[in-house]
């Protein structure tokens, strides 16, 4: 008998009220934890992406991938705010002298920064 392509790829089979169903598995994928930024990645992956996300996703290394991007999406906004909070003079002394000024203003450049992210990182 001829094997079929995808028996010759050792795939197999199993009976299934009386059909025979390809075994179709995803790869076995490492866990790695993700954050906000990984998840945010994954939205917009599974949005706009979806060619992207399925290739990753059905090769196995959609939770590196996400983790990754999680790894460096923070990394950049904590360099960020510390870059931004420099420029703009906010120091422990203001926190200590105006601590509303201080949480305004600091709550300004982690928005800031937030949307740098999304703009460099999680939506590209």
């Amino acid at each position: 008998m001829i094997k079929s392509l995808f028996e010759q790829l050792d795939g197999t089979y199993h009976e299934e009220n009386g059909y025979f169903i390809p075994d179709l598995r995803l790869p076995a994928e490492e866990e790695l934890p993700i954050g906000i930024w990984g998840q945010r990645h994954l939205d917009y992956l599974k949005q706009y992406r979806k060619v992207t996300y399925t290739n990753l996703l059905t090769s196995g290394r959609l939770n590196v991938y996400l983790a990754d991007i999680d790894r460096q999406a923070q990394k950049r906004f904590e360099r960020l705010i510390e870059g931004m909070k420099q420029a703009q003079g906010i120091t422990e002394r203001l926190k200590e002298e105006n601590a509303i000024e201080w949480t305004g203003r600091l709550n300004n450049i982690r928005a800031c920064a937030r949307e740098i992210v999304n703009e460099e990182i999680i939506q590209m």
